[in-house]
C-alpha cells in the first residue's frame, strides 16, 4: 500500500500544478475532470500523510516511554494510545479510499417510480415514494428536476421520471432501486383492511452524449398528443414524443413539455441512460451471473423495502434494517436507512478485498 500512496501523491502534486495552467483553465471540460480527480486524490493523500505523520509520532512516543517517570509517563503513555488508535482509523479510511471506483460515481441519477402490484393504490404509493425522495434531496442539498410523469385518475403516478443533481447522489441512491411494499389501508379501502401493494425504483445513472454512441436510424420517432388522467386531451398539438431503440426495444415516451422538441430532448436523455445502464448490466452479467435485476417483475414477494403504516415501521429486507420511524422517513428523514446501506456496502467491498 506504501509504493501505491508514494505514487498517488505524486500523481496528486502534478494535478495540482495541471490546474494552475492558463491553458488548462480555459478548456472546461479538461479542467473539471482534473478538479474531479484533484478532489478525489486529495481525499487520499491528506490522510497518507497524516498516517505517516501519526506513525512518526508513535515511534517517538515509544522512544519517550522507556525513559518516562511519574506523570510523563502517564502523558505519553495517553499519546501512544492516541497515535495508535489514529493509525488504525487511517488504515481503513485509505482500504475503503483505495477500493477501485464505482464507474457511476460522481453521476447524477435519473430515477423512474411506477406503481406495480395493487393498482390505483400502487400508484398513490409510488407518489408517496416521489415525495420522500424529494424530501431527501432538499436535506442532501440536491437538486430534482422532474423530466416525465404520468398521473393516475386519484392523484398517483402510473410513472414518474426526475433527474438528481448533487454530491454523492449516485453513492446514496443506487441503493433504492428495487420494489418497494407498502402495507396499509387504502383510500379506496372501505370496511378498513390493510391491503399490500407494491411500486418500483429504477435508478440510472445519467449519460453524457459522448458516452453513448446512437444511430438515427436505430430510432423509431413518434409524435402524438399529449393526454392527462383518464385519457383525456390536454394539447392540440402533436407535442408528445415516443422513442423505441429499435436494437433493444427501449422504448421512451415524454409528454410534459408543450414543444415536441423539449420532449425530444428529455427523451433522449433518458434513453441514453438507459443504454448505459444496459450496456453495464450486459459487462457485469459477464462478471458474475448472480447478479438480480434491480426491478424485478415488481412483485410484493420481491420486495427491498416495506413500509407499514399500522406500525410505523420501516424494513430494508437486505441488511435486516428495522426502524418505527416511518412518518419521519416519508418526510424525508432517509438518512438512517441509507447510511446503513452504504456502511453495508462499505463492509462487503472491504471483506472481498481483504
Amino acid at each position: 500500500m506504501l509504493d501505491k500512496l508514494e505514487a498517488l501523491e505524486r500523481e496528486f502534486d502534478d494535478v495540482e500544478a495541471r490546474l494552475a495552467d492558463p491553458a488548462v483553465f480555459a478548456d472546461h471540460d479538461r479542467y473539471r475532470d482534473l478538479a474531479r480527480r484533484h478532489k478525489e486524490l486529495d481525499a487520499i493523500v491528506s490522510r497518507a500523510r497524516e498516517l505517516r505523520q501519526r506513525t512518526e509520532d508513535l515511534a517517538t512516543a515509544r522512544e519517550m516511554f522507556s525513559d518516562a517517570s511519574g506523570d510523563d509517563r502517564e502523558i505519553v503513555r495517553d499519546e501512544l494510545t492516541g497515535a495508535e488508535t489514529d493509525i488504525e482509523r487511517l488504515n481503513a479510511e485509505l482500504r475503503l479510499l483505495l477500493l477501485p471506483k464505482d464507474p457511476n460515481e460522481g453521476r447524477n441519477v435519473i430515477i423512474e417510480l411506477r406503481g406495480a402490484e395493487g393498482g390505483e393504490e400502487a400508484n398513490l404509493f409510488a407518489r408517496d415514494l416521489f415525495e420522500m425522495y424529494r424530501a431527501f434531496a432538499q436535506r442532501q442539498g440536491w437538486t430534482l428536476e422532474v423530466l416525465g410523469a404520468d398521473l393516475s385518475e386519484m392523484g398517483g403516478y402510473h410513472d414518474i421520471t426526475f433527474l438528481l443533481k448533487g454530491e454523492g447522489v449516485w453513492t446514496r441512491m443506487k441503493h433504492e432501486a428495487g420494489p418497494h411494499r407498502v402495507q396499509r389501508v387504502p383510500v379506496t379501502e372501505s370496511q378498513g383492511r390493510i391491503h399490500t401493494s407494491s411500486a418500483t425504483a429504477t435508478v440510472l445513472p445519467e449519460a453524457d452524449e459522448v458516452e453513448v454512441d446512437i444511430d438515427p436510424g436505430d430510432l423509431q420517432v413518434d409524435v402524438y398528443r399529449s393526454s392527462g388522467p383518464g385519457g383525456q386531451s390536454v394539447n392540440t398539438t402533436d407535442s408528445a414524443v415516443r422513442i423505441t431503440h429499435k436494437p433493444t426495444g427501449v422504448v421512451v415516451a415524454m409528454q410534459d413539455e408543450k414543444s415536441q422538441i423539449q420532449n425530444r430532448a428529455k427523451a433522449m436523455q433518458v434513453l441514453r441512460s438507459r443504454l448505459l445502464k444496459l450496456e453495464q448490466d450486459r459487462q457485469a452479467a459477464e462478471l458474475s451471473s448472480a447478479r438480480r435485476d434491480q426491478v424485478g417483475g415488481g412483485g410484493r414477494s420481491e420486495k427491498i423495502r416495506t413500509y407499514n403504516f399500522k406500525e410505523n415501521r420501516v424494513s430494508d429486507h437486505r441488511i435486516g434494517l428495522t426502524i418505527y420511524k416511518l412518518d419521519k422517513v416519508l418526510a424525508g428523514e432517509l438518512d438512517e436507512v441509507s447510511d446503513a446501506l452504504v456502511q453495508d456496502e462499505q463492509t462487503r467491498r472491504l471483506t472481498e478485498d481483504a
